[in-house]
């Protein structure tokens, strides 16, 4: 992994603001190594984590939407298998069909403000670029066909959402490549939580791993890094063993999950994996951490993790800063309070 990672800072995604302008102040004036598109969910329902990511779905007639429940696969239209085989031949050229699965503006006011902002004044400092886009578990379990049967467990469809959301990861890599920087592409899928867990027996570690590795191939083929960000103490072996170049982890709150997973954790560092970090708080906790008080909390992880025999040079080196989740549920002076917190820790982490 390169070096010029080493400390450096970046976000989740979301913002509080409704709209991009002050969005884009905030992520450029405090993290301007690795800046990130916002998502403004506050700015509309289409702009929702998950709804974000349906228009190509939407528009080919596969999903539906009616009032009163969430979108969902259309599989009792009595054209639905001729509507599924024209999805399967546009998809089987994906070379072709990259450019057709992009988002509207309409659903994405933050990126496409992004990329005019760049386009307007450059790049300035970044070294990268970051996107991001939700997870085919956490899509797939807010999806369901006709019958209100959750997606993701349904495999014909899983694996039409799946490759739509390659599609979306290979349009967004092209988007942002443009301005000559690498690009950075997570894939935000916080109901990985689930797996593992009684009430979900039917979700298997394989029907996770083959979800989310289209995903990776399809970052790596466009020539970004593939990065995860998943929420709570997951098993983390399961992101350690995928091909992801940057795993994310809310270790403010669930680091004592990591322990867990120590030799798993040694491997993907060893392999030049890079560990986000997720320090910053995107709670009220915000308001009682200072960047000091965050690096000796950083500090105490590190030394635990060593004393677990992870390599202790690798680890802090191949290494980034985020907040625990996104700061889209939070108010605009505590999201402002996060970014500020994530350049001071980088700052003072590197000297």
């Amino acid at each position: 992994m390169d070096i010029k990672l080493y400390g450096c800072a970046t976000a989740i995604g979301s913002l509080p603001h409704k709209e991009p302008a002050g969005a884009l102040k905030l992520i450029f004036e405090f993290l301007p190594d690795i800046p990130h598109w916002p998502q403004l969910p506050a700015g509309g329902e289409d702009e929702g984590f998950v709804r974000q990511y349906l228009n190509p779905l939407l528009s080919r007639g596969l999903l539906k939407t009616e009032t009163g429940r969430s979108p969902f696969f259309d599989t009792g239209a009595p054209d639905w298998l001729e509507r599924l085989t024209a999805f399967y031949s546009e998809v089987l050229e994906p070379d072709e069909a990259v450019d057709r699965f992009g988002f509207p503006r309409d659903y994405a006011s933050g990126f496409y403000a992004f990329l005019e902002h760049l386009g307007t004044y450059g790049t300035g400092s970044a070294l990268y670029l970051k996107g991001q886009l939700s997870g085919p578990v956490t899509i797939g379990f807010q999806l369901t066909d006709a019958h209100m049967q959750p997606a993701f467990y349904l495999d014909e469809l899983r694996d039409v959402l799946v490759r739509s959301l390659a599609l979306q990861v290979r349009w967004q890599s092209r988007a942002l490549a443009a301005f000559g920087l690498p690009v950075i592409l997570f894939i935000d899928d916080p109901s990985i939580i689930n797996f593992g867990q009684s009430t979900f027996v039917g979700l298997s570690r394989q029907a996770v791993k083959e979800s989310l590795l289209p995903l990776i191939e399809a970052a790596h083929a466009e020539g970004a890094l593939a990065g995860v960000h998943a929420c709570a103490g997951v098993d983390w072996s399961l992101l350690f063993e995928l091909p992801f170049d940057i795993v994310n982890i809310d270790v403010y709150h669930y680091f004592t999950s990591l322990l867990v997973y120590a030799r798993e954790l040694d491997s993907f560092l060893e392999r030049g994996g890079v560990l986000a970090f997720g320090i910053v708080p995107t709670s009220d906790e915000v308001e009682a951490e200072t960047a000091r008080s965050l690096l000796d909390r950083l500090e105490e992880y590190m030394a635990a993790l060593e004393r677990k025999h992870v390599n202790g040079k690798r680890l802090r080196k191949q290494m980034l800063l985020t907040p625990s989740c996104g700061t889209g549920t939070l108010s605009e002076s505590q999201a402002q309070r996060v970014y500020q917190l994530l350049q001071q820790a980088g700052t003072e982490y590197r000297r």
